[in-house]
């Protein structure tokens, strides 16, 4: 017979229980069709004790659980992405992007932070979630500019584009002219979809279309563009 959700929680409560039984609970817990709320307040503790040589970390399973709860967990988010532990942070700040309504300034202080660290793993997450804020998110718009310059990453700078646009379309113009030519083909489509046209940009545009190495995907946007 499966486990009860309190049992569950139960063993992820007990700082006792063996490591490989907390693991498994919240495993548990995770495929469950429904997360109960309650394991919320039992994250910060649900760590693994870095005995194997990687530190301190989350249990297997714990961001997925906690991101199965959606906008649930956006009230404990607030204070996780203000913790000092990296991985709680991270977490916090993963479901802000995702859910949070009034979180802006958290979100633009991450993609702050990570500019001075020159993290560009990270700036996709915040950046999607700026995108789901529009034009409320402006104050991020400065930054992702940099970002979208001046990333190691190209494969982020899609995510860059289509943030930009949101928050300020007419401002993004010359990135979307300029993307027309990226290197990465889903910021090709994105300027393919929504630059404003002149002659110029539609016979580059045709060039997509009647190219035989494109995706049909953008080739078919292009050839839609054109129409």
């Amino acid at each position: 017979m499966p486990w009860l959700d309190s049992r569950l929680l139960a063993v992820l409560a007990d700082p006792g229980a063996a490591y490989g039984e907390r693991g498994e609970a919240l495993r548990a817990l995770a495929e469950r069709p429904a997360v109960p709320v309650e394991l919320l307040s039992l994250v910060p503790d649900l760590t693994a004790d870095g005995r194997d040589g990687f530190g301190v970390r989350a249990l297997p399973g714990v961001h997925r659980a906690v991101r199965r709860l959606g906008p649930l967990a956006v009230g404990p988010a607030r204070e996780w992405a203000a913790d000092d532990r990296h991985w709680l942070q991270w977490l916090g700040v993963q479901v802000l992007a995702e859910h949070g309504a009034e979180d802006v300034p958290r979100l633009v202080a991450e993609l702050a932070s990570q500019w001075e660290e020159r993290a560009w793993c990270g700036p996709k997450t915040v950046s999607d979630g700026l995108a789901r804020l529009g034009p409320a998110a402006a104050e991020g718009g400065p930054l992702l500019a940099r970002f979208w310059r001046c990333t190691p990453h190209s494969y982020e700078r899609p995510s860059y584009l289509r943030t930009l646009h949101a928050i300020d379309p007419e401002r993004t113009a010359p990135m979307l002219r300029e993307s027309l030519w990226d290197c990465e083909s889903d910021a090709r489509l994105y300027a393919v979809r929504h630059v404003p046209l002149d002659a110029q940009l539609s016979a580059r545009i045709a060039e997509l279309r009647d190219s035989l190495v494109e995706r049909d995907e953008l080739r078919e946007a292009a050839a839609e563009r054109l129409r």
